[in-house]
């Protein structure tokens, strides 16, 4: 047996020991192989070591290869992988991974405390969670990361969970106090807890919804802040609940608010609830490029979001992709030399076979960025 600081433990060893937290709860059973969640787990539960089961490196009797020198196609396939390939298979992403998966647990058992009567006692526990996800990353790496988070079960709650990060950096670009940075993040996490009272056939339906249909997921904002009155909660995450998809031109529900009868953080939450679900797969469509997205905003987000907070908002989101490779709708790919202020969602690309092409431009009106590779 050996005892190993939690930073040392890797998937696949097995416990020789239950591991309890200092209340004695077990944690992890001994006998059991561990996964990146459970470390993930004891990380969240101030777990200092965990006594794992020695293993011994397997005999092989196949001689060690020779080494050889790498070949041009082997040089060629490695600069063919990709930024997300890249991202992926890095211990940062899979140590975010690992804890996003375990937000996921805990915001879900959260949601239920707070469904069967819990109140704002859930407060610190959520955004001390939630939080977590943000340490030694800028907002930048954060949103870098959770594009790459698409392919999750428990669509209310990973999406509760982004537009709780997704706001918290909008509010870090604001310049928001700490205190304010955990109301609207815990107005993102809570923005569609109404949504758990709308029938499962609904919210997954993969066709068009007929009229009462969409009646019914509309109520979800109005349920939700049903849920979160009267416990205790600052009157901005009610808000946020109830207003999100208001829009500043009156266009949205449930009361077709202006833009000065909006909450502020029900402003900032609106837009990362559909930077997300444009960022994300649908039914019927494939998740949308940031470029798209920005694009899809610039056409009429200016007139139905918070212009303060659009503004900001879309050109850190473009300057995130400065100097990252691409690929045209034309199925050419190259690189993100310089953004457009004015145009955000059109910026200067260096294709590989060394053109250089303004997207900007009238003349190239027919080409946009269709993914980032």
């Amino acid at each position: 047996m050996t005892t190993l600081t939690v930073d040392k433990l890797e998937p696949n060893m097995i416990t020789a020991e239950p591991v309890l937290t200092k209340r004695g709860q077990t944690i992890v059973k001994a006998g059991e192989k561990l996964t990146p969640q459970l470390i993930a787990k004891l990380s969240f539960y101030k777990i200092e070591t965990a006594t794992v089961e020695d293993t011994e490196p397997p005999v092989s009797s196949e001689p060690e290869p020779t080494p050889t020198t790498t070949t041009t196609n082997e040089t060629y396939v490695s600069e063919q992988i990709t930024y997300t390939q890249r991202l992926k298979a890095s211990p940062q992403f899979q140590k975010f991974q690992s804890d996003y998966a375990l937000n996921i647990t805990y915001l879900k058992e959260n949601f239920e405390a707070i469904i069967a009567g819990g109140g704002a006692e859930c407060s610190d526990l959520m955004l001390e969670n939630c939080e977590s996800l943000f340490k030694s990353k800028t907002s930048l790496e954060l949103l870098d990361m959770l594009s790459n988070m698409r392919n999750l079960e428990d669509p209310i709650y990973s999406h509760s969970l982004n537009v709780a990060l997704i706001s918290r950096s909008i509010g870090k670009w604001l310049k928001l106090p700490k205190e304010e940075l955990n109301i609207i993040t815990l107005a993102g996490l809570l923005h569609d807890i109404g949504k758990t009272q709308i029938p499962e056939s609904i919210l997954n339906k993969p066709g068009r919804y007929t009229d009462e249909e969409f009646a019914q997921m509309k109520s979800h904002t109005l349920l939700g802040k049903k849920l979160l009155n009267d416990k205790s909660f600052d009157p901005r995450i009610l808000y946020a609940a109830l207003q999100h998809h208001e829009r500043s031109d009156g266009s949205g529900y449930p009361r077709g608010l202006g833009e000065d009868e909006i909450d502020d953080f029900a402003s900032i939450v609106a837009i990362a609830d559909v930077y997300d679900a444009m960022t994300s797969a649908r039914a019927h469509r494939d998740p949308l490029c940031s470029f798209q997205v920005i694009s899809e905003f610039e056409k009429d987000g200016l007139k139905k979001y918070n212009t303060k907070y659009i503004l900001v908002f879309l050109e850190r989101i473009a300057n995130t992709y400065n100097n990252s490779r691409i690929m045209l709708n034309n199925a050419k790919t190259g690189r993100v030399v310089y953004i457009n202020k004015t145009n955000l969602s059109r910026p200067v690309v260096a294709l590989d076979n060394g053109d250089i092409l303004n997207l900007a431009d009238s003349a190239n009106n027919e080409l946009y960025i269709k993914s980032i590779l």
